[in-house]
């Protein structure tokens, strides 16, 4: 493990009390400061499932933050064991140096997971390739699945949704709060994140109530309008109480009682989505949703989509990204529900993402589909052989299309810049995430395998540093900390590439980040437009 301990104790006073971190040294032999498991709220049991959460308490004495927290409460994807604990409102801080002349600027990572798996912890997100750097790192637990997202509509049981995303918000408080204390500039905030943990950032570049918590951002491969980023579906705390041998009216009050006296595995156990959920994208059952009414915490009081003009992000630099083969992702799903290609043959409008088959009637919904089908599948016959196609085809329309329409909304209306790259290095043994949705004969850059090259975890191992894997490493990294120093990517590792932000009248220009690194045009952009062009019809 990178977290070789030098067993030097370090002591640290926070508003809540003192903590006691530890000396180490990472995998390339950079010494760091780690403090694990510092909790920013009281644990979420009892009364408090499912609600906002709530400052943690003072506690006397040192508390030892020199051992590894455990993951919050989910189920593992494939053996479907359940994993972690319920009581999990922590963060993590490692620091590159303790004391130096001026502060150093901070990175805030919030995990990605679809909202019901991932976890802060140096399993996954290990500081090894960030120390390297003058940075602190800091990475913040919040509630998955219905721990985080249960929402019910009565106010009177106070349990409005989105409790996870309240989480990441009262971390940044804390962060804000305490960072000085760790050499940490609380003026100089970066928060960044992917897939889900990008969309999260994102959610909080739209919501006032964390207006100057963080100063930049970066979202990688996630925005708030992508499909799985907020939950259409109805009904679900009730679905849930029932599978779980609830027989009552169904009133809030009476499942809220109910869910909070199961034990918590319980709720993370069973799969509650139906056939027809699944056709319209629903990949998980518990996520974001628009808050049923107003409360000290809320945070999407609308359709996000209704919040860009106004939102305070909108000042800050943000960089945005995907990778070149986002849809690998859906590899394995396909795998294990065949079906999905057969109900694409048969009913093509299933092609077309939820929010444009509820503005239009069957027969348009058809007709845009051809589009699509054109596009990716070329009026082929969907089959298992024609796999990658499908794959090719979530890419745009679960990420790509979604980011692109992201940014035409910061372009309009943000007076800060906006840079985007395209992360397009294909390692046969390195790109992890690749590997373990597809096996080692796919190639590809799949969703989340930029994650490989942030971040060393049990997953990883120490590279050669004349790898490209390890040169890839380095570019990252520099990019990344340059970014969060003085709010330009622009740094020595470019190679001379002059890395512009985005104009409003530009064409769509990347850092392609493979082998070599080069600023190109988008290279989705012509399937870009077809999609745009649904997107159009459906607002004449």
């Amino acid at each position: 493990m990178s977290n070789n301990s030098t067993g030097t104790a370090v002591l640290v006073h926070t508003t809540q009390g003192t903590v006691k971190g530890q000396c180490n040294t990472s995998v390339y032999d950079d010494v760091y400061y780690s403090f694990e498991s510092i909790p920013f709220a009281q644990p979420p049991l009892g009364a408090l499932r499912f609600k906002a959460p709530v400052r943690a308490s003072p506690w006397p004495g040192v508390l030892d933050c020199t051992q590894k927290a455990k993951k919050p409460l989910q189920k593992h994807p494939r053996t479907n064991e359940i994993e972690g604990d319920e009581d999990c409102l922590y963060l993590n801080i490692y620091a590159k140096k303790l004391k130096s002349e001026k502060p150093l600027p901070v990175m805030v990572f919030l995990y990605g997971g679809g909202f019901e798996k991932g976890d802060p912890t140096r399993d996954l997100h290990g500081p090894d390739y960030f120390m390297m750097k003058d940075v602190i790192l800091v990475t913040i637990a919040y509630r998955l699945g219905p721990l985080g997202f249960l929402s019910l509509t009565d106010p009177t049981v106070g349990a409005p949704g989105n409790a996870g995303l309240k989480d990441q918000l009262l971390g940044l408080q804390w962060v804000k709060e305490n960072i000085s204390e760790f050499n940490g500039d609380s003026h100089n905030i970066t928060l960044f994140g992917e897939s889900a943990g990008a969309a999260s950032t994102h959610y909080m570049m739209l919501t006032p109530l964390a207006k100057g918590l963080f100063h930049k951002a970066i979202l990688m491969s996630g925005t708030v309008l992508c499909p799985w980023a907020l939950s259409p579906l109805k009904n679900l705390p009730q679905r849930l109480a029932q599978v779980n041998g609830y027989t009552g009216n169904g009133d809030d009050e009476s499942v809220l009682e109910y869910l909070q006296k199961l034990p918590a595995e319980e709720l993370v156990r069973p799969y509650i989505l139906t056939k027809e959920e699944n056709m319209d994208d629903c990949l998980f059952a518990f996520g974001p949703v628009i808050e049923p009414y107003l409360s000290a915490m809320c945070i999407v009081p609308k359709h996000p989509a209704a919040m860009f003009a106004d939102a305070w992000g909108n000042d800050i630099p943000i960089i945005m990204s995907g990778t070149s083969f986002e849809g690998l992702l859906m590899f394995a799903r396909v795998h294990m529900a065949p079906y999905l290609l057969h109900e694409l043959n048969e009913n093509h409008q299933h092609m077309l993402p939820l929010e444009l088959k509820q503005k239009h009637d069957i027969e348009k919904q058809k007709e845009l589909a051809a589009k699509v089908r054109e596009a990716h599948f070329a009026e082929k016959e969907l089959r298992m052989e024609h796999l990658l196609n499908y794959c090719e085809y979530a890419s745009y329309k679960v990420f790509w299309h979604p980011i692109l329409r992201t940014i035409k909304a910061r372009l309009r209306y943000a007076h800060a810049p906006t840079y985007l790259y395209r992360f397009d290095f294909d390692s046969p043994h390195f790109n992890h995430q690749r590997i373990g949705y597809c096996g080692k004969d796919v190639r590809g850059v799949s969703h989340v395998d930029d994650h490989s090259y942030l971040f060393y975890g049990d997953f990883a191992w120490k590279l050669e540093k004349d790898t490209p894997e390890f040169r890839t490493i380095q570019r990252k990294i520099d990019i990344w900390t340059s970014f969060a120093e003085n709010s330009d990517p622009n740094c020595e590792n470019l190679g001379g590439n002059q890395w512009a932000p985005l104009q409003v009248d530009g064409k769509l220009h990347c850092l392609n980040v493979s082998h070599d690194l080069a600023v190109i045009e988008l290279p989705e952009v012509h399937k870009l437009q077809i999609w745009d062009s649904l997107y159009e019809v459906a607002e004449e």
